[in-house]
């Protein structure tokens, strides 16, 4: 199937690491023109290896999604550079970890802060930078990175921050619809990244468990196993092209199945 992305001119904010770096490697493998949006210096040099190795123009341009300024200079670098925005997908967020799980009385006005500022409103910003230029073209495409946490009561603060993503993106889809923007949100589970693999040998080392054993007890999904960024990807990528165009406001789920509950 062709997706008829070569060409087109994506964000991936949050590009440089995690599921971020896969659909940035995605996209290019497409023929997609990736602009890698992240804060560290190292976009330019992750940038420069996925445009050797796919062929396509990939450049880094370094932001901070918690600062509104931040992102609007890194998007008007984008059009200036890559001649407009097609597609966004935002992923950049604070990873979640264990100090954070602390009960919902527990959680501080600091912790809910500091996840709705990143996730939420990063999310936000980037989407009023970029939405304009895909109304103006008549095309376009916003995937919201969020998680299935936004599907169960765990730790408040990370349900807040999911719930709250998808509560953007069908906004967002409902107005853009009829401006020819399609937007949806993508729930990834327990993901295989490098930060991930890293942590599990790490751990395998310490315990004298292979990181086989200990992947298999992370892997409560239906199918039993990990899912792989690349695999969060290849979703994403297919949401980003014209094919999906019957898709938007709606929750795509990516973590390999959730056993028991039955949504609709």
């Amino acid at each position: 199937m062709d997706l008829d992305l070569r060409g087109r001119r994506a964000i991936v904010s949050g590009g440089s690491k995690g599921i971020g770096l896969a659909i940035a490697e995605a996209l290019a493998a497409e023929g997609a023109q990736v602009a890698i949006s992240a804060r560290g210096d190292e976009v330019e040099e992750t940038a420069a290896r996925i445009a050797a190795e796919s062929g396509s123009r990939v450049i880094g341009v370094r932001a901070d999604t918690t600062d509104d300024a931040s992102v609007r200079a890194m998007v008007e670098t984008v059009v200036e550079r890559l001649g407009g925005v097609d597609i966004l997908v935002n992923t950049a967020a604070t990873p979640w970890s264990a100090s954070k799980n602390v009960t919902t009385l527990e959680t501080t006005d600091d912790l809910m802060r500091g996840e709705f500022e990143t996730k939420v409103l990063g999310y936000l910003r980037t989407a009023r930078a970029a939405a304009p230029h895909m109304v103006e073209a008549g095309w376009g495409r916003i995937i919201n990175i969020s998680g299935l946490g936004a599907r169960q009561a765990s730790t408040a603060a990370q349900t807040v921050r999911n719930v709250s993503v998808s509560a953007i993106t069908k906004n967002l889809a409902d107005e853009l619809g009829p401006k020819g923007v399609n937007v949806t949100v993508v729930h990834p589970g327990v993901t295989r990244t490098a930060r991930l693999t890293d942590r599990l040998a790490a751990q395998s080392a310490e315990q004298g468990v292979s990181v086989d054993a200990l992947e298999e007890a992370l892997a409560t999904n239906s199918i039993r196993r990990l899912i792989d960024a690349s695999e969060v990807a290849d979703v994403v990528v297919f949401l980003a092209s014209p094919r999906s165009v019957a898709i938007t406001g709606d929750a795509i789920a990516v973590g390999g199945g959730v056993p028991g509950p039955v949504y609709y």
